[in-house]
């Protein structure tokens, strides 16, 4: 009887043991555990692991200035390979973790499955680099947000820019077939339709390529012979640089414009320092240039841990994603989804994150994202465009 009496107290010690480590982790004690989807590998490993690093830096900020609810803040990052399919598999495997919410993804193609599964167990989660307009617009996701622009912003930017201020009469458009790519191009063809209406434009090129291919002399020739002003590719920087290197070599002298996830440091390696200087991109404005206090304390952090600064505009607001989520759980007092959302759409004011206010549209979209012009300088670093 004794024998069977210790069993049994050691069976329900182990109970508690175990139901207390479920608390610390799911509960109202201990860490805040929240998710990082991201590209760890695969083709935008390079993004991914600047927006590892983003979520690092802000971790250390937050929890150095007290965490939230009186708790420090913890970040486990699942990776999704840059691909759809292993992008659910990591919503799956961060909707199992029990998170309060999810950081991610980046590219709209990839973050769409895990948007639609966080949105089913009602998890919220906030995108970082994810600009498809239909996202937000072609279904109702009470569970989805995002701290980036969206398409239709940066198609009108390029449209006024390359007519208004670059004087172009003949633009060329190419994309990579892509949620996103596709998404930006079409967006920019509408918003260039006024300016082609009043005789200022056309459009004498439009067509895609194939991602991951790696000749593109077909298309680059193609496009050569309609004679453009300025030529616009809103793919990714994997195929942007070979298609720049190309049609240098090619002997198209065109203005080159990168959407704002065709340029970045990769971008000049493939592409060569040679051929990259003087290529511009469409972006939201980078960290080195914004001028919040949490940006200057992001840059100092940043640059004291990794020797460098993010040079994308997509890992900083995998930081504001952070933030976004702090600030809704600080403002709730709570870490029930429901009520996160509901702040997250209803009562961030005063929400402060690295590139500004956090402030959220019905649909989820942010509000009040910039665009800019920036120029590969000869150094291989992106300047503001001065033309």
């Amino acid at each position: 009887m004794r024998k069977a009496v210790s069993v049994l107290l050691v069976c329900m010690l182990a109970a508690v043991l175990f139901l207390s480590g479920c608390a610390k982790k799911t509960g109202t004690t201990g860490p805040i555990q929240i998710a990082l989807q991201a590209p760890i590998t695969g083709d935008y490993a390079y993004e991914g692991q600047m927006a590892k690093q983003s979520v690092e830096v802000a971790v250390e900020m937050i929890n150095k200035a007290g965490g939230v609810l009186g708790r420090q803040i913890e970040v486990t990052v699942v990776d999704d390979a840059s691909t759809p399919k292993d992008s659910a598999i990591a919503a799956q495997k961060a909707v199992s973790m029990k998170v309060v919410a999810v950081i991610g993804s980046y590219g709209s193609s990839v973050t769409e499955p895990a948007a639609d599964i966080y949105e089913k167990n009602k998890m919220v989660s906030v995108g970082y680099g994810c600009t498809a307009v239909r996202l937000t617009m072609d279904k109702q996701r009470n569970y989805f947000f995002r701290t980036c622009g969206r398409d239709d912003a940066q198609g009108l930017f390029f449209a006024k820019y390359a007519v208004e201020t670059m004087g172009a009469k003949r633009i060329g458009i190419m994309h990579d077939n892509s949620t996103f790519g596709k998404g930006v191009a079409e967006e920019a063809k509408k918003a260039l339709q006024p300016y082609i209406d009043a005789k200022k434009c056309e459009i004498v090129y439009y067509d895609a390529i194939t991602p991951g291919e790696k000749d593109f002399s077909a298309a680059v020739t193609k496009l050569g012979a309609t004679k453009p002003d300025v030529w616009y590719f809103t793919g990714y920087y994997p195929e942007a640089g070979l298609l720049i290197r190309q049609a240098r070599d090619a002997g198209l002298t065109c203005p080159f414009i990168g959407g704002n996830a065709a340029v970045n440091e990769d971008f000049v390696k493939i592409a060569g320092l040679d051929v990259a200087k003087g290529a511009l991109t469409t972006e939201e404005p980078l960290v080195i240039d914004v001028t919040t206090t949490l940006a200057g304390q992001f840059r100092d952090l940043y640059q004291q841990k990794f020797n460098t600064l993010p040079d994308s505009p997509w890992p900083v607001y995998a930081a504001d994603a952070l933030y976004a989520i702090v600030g809704a759980i600080g403002k709730a007092n709570s870490t029930d989804a429901d009520t996160i959302a509901t702040t997250l759409h209803t009562n961030m004011t005063g929400v402060e994150g690295i590139t500004g206010p956090l402030l959220f549209t019905a649909q989820g979209d942010r509000e009040d994202v910039h665009q800019v012009m920036y120029e590969v300088a000869a150094n291989g670093k992106l300047v503001l465009h001065k033309p």
